[in-house]
């Protein structure tokens, strides 16, 4: 198994936190973002690869960060996905499609945001995706109200974990299950999103792919517990900031 980071966003609402630093590699409690996600993922004994796509702008600056990690057990893989600014940006999708027609592999990949922070071990989650398989699990977050879940995509699931409804920042929420930026992806399952993009023209948001694979097939639900931020703005990354701190 093989984890993507997706680090090519530009992190404009950010500004000016990100102007010369990428977001994943601001630092929460002393500690890159990424590095988080590094943590979490050294329980899993399947994985071998951890992949990161960056941009040209930043690309240097993983490379320099990858080279610093040293007590990881996997090989860290840094991609250019070769733009340059916010306007020529591929979007979470063109970077997981960019990956896969550049980067050949025969594996079941896991996709992570690389401007999400958590405290939970990925064993749990994975093993409930396997169990899944051949069908797509995303991670999702109960924030516990729904007036909260209207900037987030929000999920409904039966109780087997299957995907009843997604619905991308509604104006009134069917429930406070929010989508987080985890994808399993089956290997068998990852030739579906060059058909979702060649159906819909759309690269930018992997929530919208979402929604189309739930309303296309079969998608499951799993429910992450423990701490979790998305740092998408200054107060989130402020949030985050007090959440991680060290004690």
């Amino acid at each position: 198994m093989k984890i993507l980071v997706l680090a090519a966003g530009y992190g404009t609402r950010l500004y000016p936190l990100v102007k010369d630093t990428a977001k994943p590699l601001l630092k929460i409690a002393d500690k890159p973002i990424i590095n988080y996600i590094l943590d979490q993922a050294s329980c899993l004994p399947e994985l071998d690869e951890v992949i990161v796509v960056s941009n040209a702008k930043f690309y240097d600056q993983f490379v320099i960060w990858a080279e610093e990690q040293k007590d990881f057990p996997n090989k860290i893989k840094i991609i250019n996905d070769g733009t340059t600014t916010p306007d020529d940006r591929l979007g979470s999708v063109g970077d997981i499609n960019f990956v896969l027609n550049n980067y050949q592999f025969e594996d079941d990949l896991l996709v992570i945001g690389g401007d999400n922070i958590f405290d939970y071990c990925l064993e749990t989650y994975i093993k409930f995706a396997k169990d899944k398989s051949p069908h797509v699990t995303i991670g999702t977050y109960d924030i516990n109200k729904k007036e909260g879940a209207t900037q987030f995509g929000v999920v409904e699931q039966d109780v087997d974990g299957k995907i009843l409804s997604f619905e991308e920042k509604p104006a009134e929420p069917k429930s406070s299950l929010i989508a987080m930026c985890f994808y399993f992806f089956p290997h068998e399952s990852l030739k579906l999103i060059g058909g979702y993009i060649k159906e819909s023209g759309k690269t930018d948001k992997a929530g919208d792919y979402i929604r189309w694979l739930s309303e296309n097939s079969t998608v499951f639900s799993y429910i992450f517990e423990g701490k979790w931020c998305d740092i998408g703005s200054i107060e989130a990354y402020q949030e985050a900031q007090e959440l991680f701190k060290k004690n």
